[in-house]
């Protein structure tokens, strides 16, 4: 049988232009193409701002925000935290989108800007999926208290029921002239802490984290219902979740005001606000409150997981990303703010009530929301209402953020391999759903707790850190910081300016690097209470972060050893660009990137472009401009 090489057709032999080749006709050809057309778009211009805004705000707006202002300098917290969202926030967020919207791709095949850090995405979709797995049984332990809110006595608020020890004691009581309650609270637990640790974790019933006992069948019915509601919300990809974000996004925001509203009119509200904003500017001397700052900015907005990539890769290619970073991470912080003036009017007004000082009922993280929250609500008027509320708030808030680890995950897999898995995305979201829920069902146990402490901690501690350093050198440094703008140039139509390109080279990835150095000298071990984790557990979550910091190695082994040539030859090879790297559409393709898609017939996409929509737009004369500038550094190299 004989065979031909590309070029060495017989003579007559008829030429199957590529893009009419079924993938079996294409031998050796990568089937693994990017089909911009099967891979959809958002229906709207706003599907894609209101998913941002609601993957950014989130849970940790509500329950770590406020707790970190107050416990780092209160209003002097504001200076540190608008700095750092404006080094790192800001351009961090803006970078990864100009990545997602340039290319069209999701996390792994977006390094076709550079093959040789393909492993950085491997890391990505690792972490965000352990994330995305205790993340939905937070929204679990939501839904759990959603209907626990819906009878006419909250559950919580008496003591005397079976789960209920001699410790508890209700802390209401006879008071004084001056309000504070004459009972002696030391040594007493509430009805709320009991209710959370004693009958929805059934924490007893655990040895520690290496005897979870016996799983709790409501829990898990309860994570079931979370993932079968992500899973219809990501069906049809983000022609679907892009409407549910239309009523999640926005919803939060009504339910905010209507608890800010009531928490500012209760007694004692202004002791709770002014003990949240007291400005203690003596706090700025020391770089705790500064890593506080940078810590809460990174992990608020979500730069690193993928999802904000991934979200930009279904936008048109000329869309208005610049304008979009401002205001959702601009509209993030604000919403941080207010959330911390609902959370500190009601902690005032309880404290008050309890006759005890404000940093005593204050708490971050789920004591935040699942003990000292319900124990205020118990204390309103109508509070099986207002319990309802803001739980009902706390799971639009969870969902968002779910939806878009999940849809980072799909989109990752399904653009690597889009022939086999675009036709059957909804089939293979669902399976992803079931595997993630099998693999939650450790959370659902009576010690379900202990492993979701450890996963928070660990799955996104110092590996999600080296992620996106590594995206940020890799992008300006190989890639090279001209040519990216460059790119940005063509999509938007102006290259970044100085504050992005000093950001991008210098100041981002060093804040980053401090972060990282001063979170390994600060090590400590995990706890839950006073609950302390074994030292193979702390293995265990330690292994968990460097795993995802070894896969950024392991992927560069991998692009080196499909290469040929002497060791730096493979180097060099495998840090270039893909020959099919740049915009997915053909129309976009101008300059270098003119008939580098594969199954291009055209050489030269403006002209398509041209005959297809008549005209040249503002658009078009910005390629022409790059066109031109790419032609006169070309010539500067050869004289």
């Amino acid at each position: 049988m004989t065979t031909f090489q590309s070029g060495h057709l017989p003579f007559g032999h008829p030429i199957t232009p590529d893009l009419l080749m079924t993938p079996s006709d294409q031998g050796d050809v990568d089937m693994d193409v990017d089909f911009a057309a099967d891979r959809g778009n958002w229906t709207g211009k706003l599907d894609f701002l209101l998913s941002c805004i609601g993957y950014c705000v989130g849970l940790g707006n509500v329950w770590r925000f406020p707790y970190r202002a107050y416990t780092n300098g209160g209003g002097a917290f504001l200076v540190p935290y608008f700095l750092m969202l404006a080094i790192c926030g800001i351009p961090l967020f803006f970078l990864e989108l100009s990545l997602g919207q340039f290319s069209s791709l999701g996390p792994l095949a977006v390094w076709k800007i550079s093959p040789l850090f393909k492993g950085a995405g491997a890391a990505m979709l690792l972490i965000v999926g352990l994330v995305a797995i205790y993340y939905n049984m937070i929204i679990a332990y939501v839904l759990f208290y959603l209907f626990a809110s819906l009878t006419k006595n909250l559950p919580w608020e008496h003591c005397g029921n079976w789960w209920n020890t001699e410790l508890c004691l209700e802390h209401r009581g006879p008071k004084d002239g001056n309000g504070a309650l004459l009972l002696n609270l030391s040594n007493t637990v509430s009805p709320s802490e009991e209710y959370w640790s004693r009958y929805v974790l059934h924490i007893q019933g655990s040895q520690g984290i290496g005897q979870p006992g016996e799983v709790r069948w409501n829990l898990c019915l309860c994570l079931l219902l979370a993932w079968v509601i992500v899973f219809l919300c990501i069906l049809k990809g983000v022609k679907s979740s892009g409407k549910v974000v239309y009523f999640t996004a926005t919803f939060p925001y009504l339910i905010l005001l209507m608890l800010l509203v009531r928490g500012v009119t209760l007694p004692g509200a202004w002791k709770g606000i002014q003990f949240y904003l007291t400005p203690q500017f003596h706090h700025l001397l020391t770089s705790k409150v500064w890593i506080e700052a940078a810590l809460q900015i990174f992990y608020s907005l979500g730069v690193g997981f993928g999802g904000l990539l991934t979200f930009a890769s279904y936008n048109t290619f000329h869309q208005n990303i610049y304008r979009d970073t401002f205001i959702v991470t601009l509209g993030n912080a604000v919403t941080s703010i207010l959330a911390g003036f609902a959370i500190f009017s009601v902690l005032g007004y309880m404290s008050q009530e309890l006759g005890v000082p404000v940093d005593q009922v204050a708490k971050a993280g789920p004591g935040l929301a699942f003990v000292v929250y319900p124990q205020a609500m118990t204390m309103l008027p109508l509070s099986p209402f207002w319990s309802f509320l803001f739980f009902f708030m706390l799971l639009t808030l969870g969902l968002d953020s779910q939806f878009a680890f999940l849809e980072t995950i799909v989109t990752a897999v399904t653009d690597e391999f889009p022939y086999y898995l675009r036709p059957k995305k909804a089939v293979f979201s669902g399976l992803i759903c079931v595997a993630m829920y099998l693999m939650g069902l450790v959370l659902t146990t009576d010690g379900g707790m202990y492993w979701l402490v450890l996963l928070d901690d660990y799955s996104a501690s110092f590996g999600l850190m080296v992620v996106v350093i590594t995206t940020c050198l890799a992008v300006t440094r190989v890639y090279g910081i001209q040519r990216f703008c460059r790119d940005i140039h063509m999509m938007l139509g102006f290259k970044p300016g100085l504050y992005f390109r000093a950001c991008w080279l210098f100041l981002s990835p060093a804040t980053l690097l401090a972060l990282l150095i001063y979170s390994i000298i600060k090590y400590q071990p995990s706890e839950y209470g006073s609950y302390r984790f074994p030292a193979w557990a702390e293995l265990l979550g330690i292994l968990m972060g460097l795993l995802s910091c070894l896969m950024i190695p392991a992927g560069m082994l991998v692009a080196v050893l499909r290469e040929e040539g002497s060791l730096w030859e493979r180097l060099q090879q495998a840090s270039r660009p893909a020959m099919d790297w740049g915009p997915s559409l053909e129309e976009n393709r101008t300059g270098m990137y003119v008939a580098t898609l594969a199954g291009s017939q055209s050489p030269k996409p403006l002209m398509v472009h041209m005959r297809k929509y008549g005209g040249i737009t503002s658009f078009e004369n910005t390629a022409i401009e790059v066109d031109r500038e790419i032609a006169e550094e070309e010539e500067e190299s050869m004289m």
